[in-house]
């Protein structure tokens, strides 16, 4: 089984991989430095612990630190949460992501971010040199 696969990830889960992917590695008092709202520290570092037990993040020790990095690349976490938001929302159809972003009673989209989706669909179609 997939180690994204064991559990999907809280919303506070999903803060705390943001910010060790944006840090590199952390320790459980960075991450609750750099979360909004913050829990307490003891909070912090279970969320650490379930993340660890996820497979998400391992830890190392630094001094009379531990400090968390991220078990998998940023690429595959993204990749594996777009396959569940397909799952559960949109039938495991990214045109029907797609639709729902292009919406026209949603004015979310610029003129220009639709021009730009259009684009990398165009070029994705473009065949490879």
């Amino acid at each position: 089984m997939n180690r994204l696969e064991k559990g999907q990830l809280s919303r506070r889960e999903r803060q705390i991989m943001d910010i060790i992917y944006r840090l590199g590695k952390a320790s459980a008092k960075e991450v609750q430095d750099n979360l909004p709202d913050p829990p307490s520290y003891s909070a912090v570092r279970a969320l650490l612990a379930t993340l660890e037990s996820k497979g998400m993040v391992t830890h190392g020790k630094e001094s009379r630190r531990y400090i968390y990095q991220a078990a998998i690349n940023e690429k595959k976490a993204r990749k594996s949460a777009i396959q569940n938001l397909l799952a559960t929302f949109f039938e495991g159809k990214p045109q029907n992501l797609v639709a729902a972003l292009l919406n026209e009673d949603d004015d979310s989209l610029s003129k220009d971010e639709i021009a730009e989706i259009r684009k990398l669909v165009e070029d994705k179609n473009q065949p490879a040199n």
